[in-house]
């Protein structure tokens, strides 16, 4: 039987600095989704990227002295080095600058020149080098000594040269048509509403081409144009695909693709250019865009002027790489701006983590080391109690499913951590300390019931927390081969008698180290 396919993609990453933790959550948000479907029983595509030409990779690569060929190798590896070092499980990574990326965007643009959506013309407007786009006057605001900014902060300069352009006037009521009959094409619902009302707006054509810069896709048959960066940049996850080759298994298994995942900084480009090439090209459009928020540092935006960047690789450095993850999934509503705060990681880490899920494991495997020969008890007949602890943890994936595919990350990560939560009550409540005492076979009923419970919370785990998940699942004695979703449930109860490994703690508390001079 042919599995079901499910593809997924961050934005590809642009080449003019080193990762940060905007690059770091949108990755990770991919990763998890594409770790639980994989789980799931699901063929996974999971690609992540870098996006390397433009006017502003151009340059940054003149600034630092070195080609840009040159300035893009060594940027685009340190967005490799965070993939490896956040554990991100990606089975693709692409770089604009790839022979097959050029193939593709190249005949992209013959079929949108084929199709008649694309003429020539001459732009005079304002464009944003920072932001590799244009803006219409309306847009911008005034900035310090008169000059001119676009909605992002970035400055803008008039531009006028000759330009290729796509009729992206002519999609107005077929992109308007598209989103009544696909509610669920951009999610949260607040970023849908922002782009209804901008397409309703009304869309003026758009300037697909310069010859103001060299660094980029020559469009074909005239090599004094390139490609406007966002048309070579979104066609990286159709080149992916495998595209041209529409025909090809590849293309056939994967696309359109389930889910493109982006900030919400560059939605736009995403829901309503993106659908627009896609339509125009007769090329089926992705079933989602979700549009995530920033994050800020302490209540304060973050700037490289404040410098108060958030570096990913420090996090993993001083909390843990499961414990980072953990906490950048579980602390804001997902699609939601986000404020990182030191206390707030520091108590998801020691009240959920150490003291939750980890003390949890901890006294009962403890607890059957010395009670219960080391080994899986012998489970009697179950009571209300028990069955309603496993009822809740057999039917946690469920749950599960319904919430990720609305990408409800933080909802999925509350209901997992109230299983945890009912199973703290439960051993509270039985106390097989005491029945250890006055009812020696009821306290292996109830460690059996707590076992399977954590069993099932450590398999749900993994696309959160694969390390710490993994140590779980080892000292339950849970085979590799009984790790995926289809051994949840009864389909993997612990037998009885199973050797337990010497408990080891997964998940150490935090203790945040004396500043100088304190």
């Amino acid at each position: 039987m042919t599995r079901k396919s499910y593809y997924v993609t961050t934005p590809i990453y642009y080449v003019n600095d080193k990762p940060h933790i905007g690059h770091a959550y949108t990755s990770l948000a991919c990763d998890v989704l594409a770790r639980f479907k994989r789980l799931d029983g699901y063929d996974v595509m999971f690609l992540t990227g870098t996006d390397e030409h433009g006017q502003k990779v151009e340059k940054s690569a003149e600034v630092a002295g070195i080609d840009p060929q040159a300035f893009c190798d060594t940027v685009s590896q340190t967005f490799r080095d965070l993939a490896q070092a956040m554990n991100f499980s990606n089975d693709d990574f692409i770089r604009t600058t790839e022979p097959r990326h050029v193939t593709a965007v190249q005949a992209l643009w013959r079929k949108l020149v084929a199709t008649g959506n694309i003429y020539l013309g001459k732009y005079a407007g304002w464009y944003a080098v920072r932001d590799e786009a244009f803006y219409q006057e309306d847009e911008l605001q005034d900035g310090p000594n008169g000059q001119k900014l676009a909605p992002s902060g970035a400055p803008v300069e008039w531009v006028e040269e000759p330009s290729y352009f796509f009729k992206l006037s002519a999609w107005t009521d077929r992109l308007l048509k598209f989103y009544d009959e696909n509610p669920g094409f951009i999610l949260p619902t607040s970023r849908r509403n922002e782009v209804i009302s901008f397409v309703k707006g009304g869309l003026k054509d758009l300037s697909v081409s310069r010859t103001t810069f060299k660094w980029g896709i020559p469009v074909p048959g005239d090599e004094a144009h390139i490609m406007y960066v966002w048309l070579d940049a979104l066609t990286n996850y159709i080149t992916a695909a495998g595209y041209p080759n529409v025909e090809g298994e590849k293309y056939t298994r994967y696309w359109p693709a389930d889910l493109h995942m982006v900030g919400k900084d560059i939605l736009r480009f995403h829901a309503v250019y993106w659908p627009a090439f896609l339509m125009a090209a007769d090329v089926a459009v992705p079933k989602r865009v979700f549009a995530h928020g920033w994050w800020t540092n302490e209540g304060q935006k973050i700037s490289k002027s404040l410098g108060n960047v958030i570096d990913p690789l420090a996090l993993i450095s001083e909390y843990g790489l499961d414990q980072t993850r953990y906490f950048l999934m579980r602390e804001v509503p997902f699609g939601n701006d986000g404020d990182f705060r030191r206390a707030a990681i520091m108590n998801r880490i020691n009240s959920e983590l150490a003291n939750g899920f980890g003390n949890l494991a901890q006294r009962t495997l403890s607890f059957c080391a010395k009670n219960t020969n080391a080994s899986v008890p012998t489970p009697g007949a179950l009571n209300g109690a028990d069955e309603a602890l496993l009822a809740q943890a057999d039917s946690l994936v469920e749950q599960l499913r319904a919430t990720l595919d609305e990408q409800a990350i933080h909802t999925a990560l509350q209901q997992w951590f109230d299983l945890v939560d009912a199973a703290n009550k439960y051993i509270d409540v039985e106390a097989p300390w005491t029945l250890r005492k006055t009812d020696p076979a009821r306290m292996q009923t109830v460690l059996w019931c707590l076992l399977d419970a954590i069993r099932q919370l450590a398999i749900l785990a993994q696309p959160i927390m694969p390390q710490s998940a993994a140590k779980m699942l080892d000292q339950l004695g849970v085979s590799e081969a009984a790790r995926s979703f289809a051994h949840l449930g009864e389909a993997g109860r612990l037998r009885a008698g199973t050797p337990l490994p010497t408990p080891q703690g997964v998940f150490p508390r935090h203790v945040e180290a004396a500043k100088e001079g304190a």
